[in-house]
């Protein structure tokens, strides 16, 4: 028995990191498809089993290494705001980013590049080489639960962005992965989900972002998506993988599949994808080696794919053996104001009506309200999530900043899961956390293999189980000891991911070892299950479960041919309250100047493994009664939501200031503070149209499909195109955002006149402050086709600058457009068209913002594929 109570990311005695390696210099190629080959070329026949090999991961994070032949493994980390590590709950501290529609918010292109420059020192500090990042999923609809995670629902600025995001990551020499290739816009049954995408869309919208970083980044991996495409999943999908991405793109890079996102041996092979993800005998490995012998694919696949995956090694690493090392922390100064300057550049103020933002932190009485107001919502759930060195609360920050009273009323819970209950527990000698004891097997026999303490109850453990010490099939007893702060009837919450029971103080109090009803779990799980304890302030409770990792419900065993998969459980605890919030909160406003209502979702509501429900503020109406009792108590009141999409807002009449926060990090609550008493100077800008009902959404008839099979039915009319083309009014536009300052536009000037093939237009524009107060903007360039063959949407995005100025200054702007500018995909040619013709550009502050106007002219039409 092994007693561990901490564990270990690094992958010792494994050919990952053999320990035996001798140090060496890291030597990167400067041709490392031309080194790949040449390794390649050194193994014999009988040697091909390894090029196999090197076809699926090696663990979890890992790449096969080759130690023989001196080709080491590569670990991959998560993900788009942060390098999580090997763990995905509670692994090794690191710098938790804004989320990706915050970045996108900015629309600052130097400031994505320096966030990858960042990021790259992060993935290394974690000991990896390659960043599962960033995501450029479209903004079909508002209740996509990975839109947070993603950048836009205009795929220009999603591609530039994430373009400059790569740059950043791979001049410091790791990797990006850009994901999810492709059409994976929801998370309702993503797995198996098929996206009906008609080939303008998909050439127009949902492709355009990778093909952007494709010509002007590189990404040196694309990540498969789960969903199929017109009927073919994405990792075995021909025509996106073969036929565009590697022949049309001529991309050079590894494409490897989505976490258990491979579907056939042959078909995934030969279609493109390089690396099945993670470690896995379903489909490769021995399957691949008989499919090679039966002729049911050829070597060339094989060697084509091997070599894909060592040009990725020798990119990263060239053939050093170096053993890995522990994964570390690396809390930089430089690292934490780059985060805290994002926030303040992704901030978006919505609506500030008589000045009533920024407030004066020397006179104002300020109360701060709501549920979100004094805890850290720093980021989205699923892949996205880490442990941040440090998280703020805007209570607190607020607080730092202000010279008078700052008062505090909670308003409202917004629980979808109860909270984790890790800060009432402790394991029996008393230190904070969970003890395990590991079995081999799944029926708890003999003695405990390993022992563990962890900190978190969330124990989902699919990719941290000591799988090497227990095996693939396993059995768990956790054990810990929860002590209330107060006496009362509390509530303890329990999910189980395999069979599980709950055991308090000894007595059986929730069986779940038959589970058949899904909750929202991620990598699966039952639904939340409540009991009430009666218990006493400063007194223990003794909780244990017994877990398991066998299949549940029982159905998929049988669905998936697997017995065993992930286990673990989600252990939560709420005491009993004992106030009435509203009234506090009403009370709290009214004696305050100003009411700051900081309101909003989480990353319980918004994550990966499931879409959201509603447009509306959670829960049941509670957030929206909340802000209406507040503003009615406190005429001067400012509304702060932190969400990742949009929400319904019929309160927006009422309030006078609407800041958007979305999710920013460890610093969102600094950030925020700063703004809010302008310290600095709010300039982000809406990347996705917040629409007024949810009913006036492109994909409302379309959402989220029938029968395992989605339509994208608006065609090309997402985002903004859509409320162009139908003259719906949104509630708020898309490239919206405000300023404590005002800015004017000069009239552009533009030369040459007319665009050609190969040329270039350049727009100069005058951009001047006008206001008293120093500040940033966004100028936006759209094109409108004056007329077309086919159908064109209204206008749409192709340039944006932005540009910092000091009060009263003038700055001159320059914007080059291109045939990128004016193109659409003509499916007759089939390829990218220029017609012959005049194109108005539009200038503004938003896509209903528009200040001025210029034409030029295509005299020919001309074509090109990439």
């Amino acid at each position: 028995m092994d007693s561990d109570t901490s564990l270990s990311n690094s992958t010792p005695d494994t050919e990952c990191s053999p320990p035996f390696s001798p140090p060496q210099e890291r030597r990167l190629l400067r041709e490392p498809r031309l080194a790949a080959r040449k390794k390649l070329a050194t193994l014999t026949l009988e040697e091909k089993a390894s090029v196999v090999s090197l076809l699926t991961a090696a663990d979890f994070w890992r790449t096969k290494a080759i130690p023989g032949k001196g080709i080491p493994a590569i670990k991959t980390t998560d993900g788009p705001n942060g390098a999580r590590g090997g763990i995905f709950v509670g692994g090794t501290k690191a710098a938790l980013f804004p989320c990706g529609i915050s970045l996108a918010a900015t629309w600052n292109k130097d400031l994505l590049y320096e966030v990858g420059q960042h990021l790259a020192d992060e993935t290394r500090a974690r000991s990896a080489e390659m960043l599962l990042a960033p995501t450029v999923c479209m903004h079909r609809h508002p209740l996509g639960g990975r839109n947070f995670e993603s950048f836009s629902e205009d795929p220009l600025l999603t591609g530039k962005l994430a373009a400059q995001y790569i740059r950043g990551l791979q001049d410091k020499g790791v990797a990006a992965t850009i994901k999810h290739f492709v059409g994976n816009e929801q998370e309702t049954n993503r797995l198996t989900i098929d996206s009906l995408i008609g080939e303008r869309p998909l050439r127009e919208i949902y492709l355009r972002p990778f093909e952007i970083a494709v010509r002007e980044a590189n990404p040196w991996a694309v990540m498969s998506s789960y969903n199929l495409i017109n009927g073919i999943h994405a990792d075995m999908h021909p025509h996106t993988l073969k036929d565009i991405l590697r022949g049309e793109w001529g991309y050079d890079g590894a494409v490897v599949s989505d976490w258990a996102g491979t579907n056939s041996t042959v078909e995934s092979v030969q279609a493109g994808c390089d690396i099945e993800f993670p470690h896995s005998k379903r489909w490769r490995l021995e399957k691949l080696v008989a499919a090679v012998r039966d002729g049911e694919i050829d070597v060339e696949d094989i060697d084509r794919a091997a070599e894909n995956v060592l040009t990725l090694v020798e990119r990263l690493k060239g053939d050093d053996m170096t053993p890995e090392a522990p994964e570390r922390e690396d809390d930089r100064e430089a690292t934490r104001h780059l985060i805290r300057t994002a926030g303040h550049e992704g901030l978006t103020l919505l609506k500030n009506e008589d000045s009533t933002l920024p407030i004066c932190h020397k006179t104002a009485k300020v109360a701060v309200i709501g549920p979100n107001a004094n805890r850290a919502i720093a980021g989205g759930g699923g892949s996205a999530s880490l442990n941040p060195y440090y998280t703020t609360i805007p209570l607190d920050s607020i607080r730092r900043v202000a010279e008078k009273e700052v008062t505090f009323a909670q308003g409202c819970h917004i629980h979808k899961w109860l909270p984790v209950a890790s800060r009432y527990c402790t394991d029996k000698a008393g230190k904070p956390g969970v003890n395990i004891e590991w079995y081999a097997g799944d029926r708890f026999q003999g003695k405990p293999v390993v022992i563990q303490r962890r900190t978190n109850t969330d124990l989902f453990l699919w990719d941290s189980a000591p799988l090497s010490q227990v095996g693939p099939e396993w059995s768990a007893i956790a054990t810990t000891y929860l002590t209330p702060t107060a006496t009362g009837r509390h509530t303890i919450s329990f999910m189980s991911v395999g069979p599980g029971r709950l055991y308090v103080n000894g007595k059986l109090a929730l069986d779940l070892w038959n589970w058949t009803e899904e909750g929202e779990a991620m990598f699966d799980g039952s639904v939340d299950y409540l009991v009430e304890v009666d218990m006493e302030e400063g007194k223990a409770t003794e909780l244990k479960v017994e877990m398991t990792n066998e299949l549940r419900p029982l159905a998929k065993q049988k669905q998936f041919g697997i017995t065993h998969k992930y286990g673990g459980c989600r252990i939560g605890f709420k005491q009993q309250d004992k106030v009435d919030y509203i009234h506090e909160a009403v009370e709290t406003a009214r004696a305050a100047d100003v009411a700051v209502v900081i309101v909003g979702v989480d990353a319980e509501w918004e994550s990966e493994g499931y879409d959201r429900q509603t447009m509306d503020l959670p829960v049941d109406g509670s957030q929206d009664r909340l802000i209406e009792a507040v503003v009615k108590a406190n005429p001067r009141t400012v509304v702060v939501n932190q969400s990742g999409s949009p929400v319904h807002m019929p309160w927006l009449d009422k309030v006078s200031a609407v800041l958007q926060g979305w999710y920013q990090g460890q610093e969102a609550g600094n950030a925020l503070a700063d703004v809010l008493f302008g310290l600095k100077s709010p300039s982000g800008k809406l990347p996705a149209t917040f629409p007024r009902r949810i009913e006036h959404t492109p994909a409302w008839h379309n959402w989220p499909g029938e029968n395992l099979k989605v339509l994208y039915g608006e065609g090309l009319y997402i985002g903004y195109k859509h409320y162009d083309r139908t003259g719906i009014p949104p509630l708020f536009p898309f490239g919206h955002g405000l300023s404590y300052t005002s800015f004017e536009y000069g009239r552009p000037e533009m030369s040459p006149r007319t665009l050609t093939a190969d040329g270039t237009l350049k727009i100069t524009l005058a951009v001047s402050n006008i206001g008293d107060r120093d500040g940033a903007e966004t100028v936006q360039v759209y094109v409108h086709d004056e007329k077309s063959r086919l159908p064109r949407p209204e206008k749409e995005l192709v340039a944006f600058e932005k540009v910092f100025l000091e009060a009263g200054e003038t700055r001159h702007i320059h914007i080059e457009l291109n045939k990128y500018a004016v193109g659409y995909y003509d499916t007759a040619i089939p390829g990218w068209i220029a017609e012959e013709g005049t194109f108005k550009v539009l200038i503004g502050a938003s896509s209903a913002d528009i200040r001025r106007y210029i034409s030029f002219n295509v005299k020919e039409s001309f074509t090109w594929v990439f």
